[in-house]
C-alpha cells in the first residue's frame, strides 16, 4: 500500500479490483468487499463505474460525489477499454458485428442495439496476473480489446454472447488515459486531483 499524497478536500484512487470482489464497501451478502483491501480509505469513499463480481481491473474510488455525473452522465462520451478472453476463435464476421452494433437483451426484457465501438484481436498480455480460476490454454479461445463509450448492464458479456462466444475473463484496463498499467490485483494508487481529471479528459471539474 502507498501513503496518501492528496492534500485537497477530495481524494482520488484507482485500484485493480480482484476477481470475486464486489465494487462496494457494504453488502448483506457474504462476499469480498472493497474494505477487505486493508487500506485506510477516508470517510465517504465510493466506487465510480462499478465492475461486477467476476470482472477485474481498473476501478475508480473517490470522495468526490460529482465524478459519476461528470464522467458517465455528461454529453461528452468517455472511452473505457477492456481486455476480454472468450471461448473459441473469433472470426471477421463476428468482429464486424461487434464493431458496428449488435442487439443485446436489457433489463425489462427488451432489446438494445449497441453503439459502434472498437474491437481488436490481441495476443495475451505477458505477465497477466493469474486468478483463482483459469481457462485452459489448450482450448480454443481469443483475446480481444473492446473500447466503448456506453455501459449497459453486463454489456460486453452480452455482446460477445450474441455472436456465440462465452466470456471467460473480463478486465477493464483503462478509462480514457487513466490506465491500470502494472498495478497488481488488490493494489491501490492515489492520484492528485488535477492529474485525475486531466487523464479522464474532464475539463469542467472546477465549475
Amino acid at each position: 500500500m502507498i501513503s496518501p499524497i492528496n492534500t485537497t478536500q477530495n481524494r482520488y484512487f484507482i485500484i485493480n479490483k480482484p476477481y470475486k470482489m464486489v465494487s462496494q464497501f457494504i453488502s448483506p451478502d457474504k462476499v469480498n468487499l472493497l474494505g477487505d483491501l486493508n487500506f485506510p480509505f477516508p470517510e465517504g469513499t465510493h466506487a465510480i463505474g462499478r465492475l461486477d463480481n467476476n470482472s477485474e481491473g481498473l476501478l475508480i474510488l473517490t470522495t468526490n460525489k460529482r465524478v459519476t455525473k461528470l464522467l458517465f452522465e455528461s454529453q461528452t462520451p468517455h472511452k473505457r477499454t477492456y481486455l476480454v478472453q472468450v471461448e473459441k476463435f473469433v472470426n471477421e464476421q463476428s468482429l464486424f458485428q461487434l464493431r458496428t452494433g449488435i442487439k443485446i437483451r436489457v433489463k425489462g426484457g427488451g432489446y438494445y442495439t449497441t453503439s459502434p465501438c472498437e474491437v481488436e484481436i490481441v495476443e495475451k498480455p505477458k505477465n497477466l496476473p493469474k486468478r483463482g480460476h483459469e481457462f485452459r490454454e489448450d482450448l480454443p479461445h481469443t483475446w480481444l480489446t473492446i473500447t466503448l463509450t456506453e455501459g449497459k448492464f453486463h454489456q460486453i458479456r452480452k455482446m460477445v454472447s450474441s455472436v456465440h462466444h462465452h466470456c471467460k475473463r473480463l478486465i477493464r484496463i483503462s478509462i480514457e488515459d487513466l490506465a491500470l498499467g502494472d498495478l497488481q490485483p488488490g493494489s491501490i494508487k492515489e492520484i492528485e486531483e488535477e492529474e485525475f481529471f486531466e487523464k479522464l479528459k474532464i475539463e469542467n471539474w472546477k465549475n
